[in-house]
């Protein structure tokens, strides 16, 4: 949890550190290889992997006005760890560890989602 904790805050530093370049603070959300994009009508959830731990983010494809957004991700085994707000870009990241585990992501944007099923296994 401190991890998520961490980089929640690295991303929210980043956010305010350069307002103008969303997509450069997007890019630095999750730590780790781009494992998997799903995508969506409304957006997609870019998913990480950084060692044992699986990172996600939610990215809304019209980002004008803010709407209903949710990320989340499970460890299989474990509780769904989720974020929801209302946001313009993103929601996210949510960091798990996961060790070898498969893992189950979610996200949504307004009344649109994907949902993984186990992957990562």
């Amino acid at each position: 949890m401190a991890a998520g904790v961490a980089v929640l805050t690295a991303a929210g530093i980043l956010a305010l550190a350069a307002p103008g370049s969303a997509q450069a603070a997007a890019a630095h959300a999750c730590a780790g290889r781009k494992v998997r994009t799903l995508s969506f009508t409304t957006g997609s959830v870019q998913v990480f992997k950084a060692g044992r731990y699986v990172c996600a983010v939610t990215y809304a494809k019209d980002p004008r006005g803010t709407k209903p957004m949710s990320v989340s991700v499970q460890a299989r085994g474990g509780r769904p760890w989720r974020i929801q707000a209302r946001a313009a870009r993103q929601v996210g990241p949510v960091t798990v560890y996961a060790g070898h585990r498969c893992v189950w992501v979610k996200g949504s944007v307004g009344r649109k989602a994907v949902s993984s099923g186990w992957i990562l296994c």
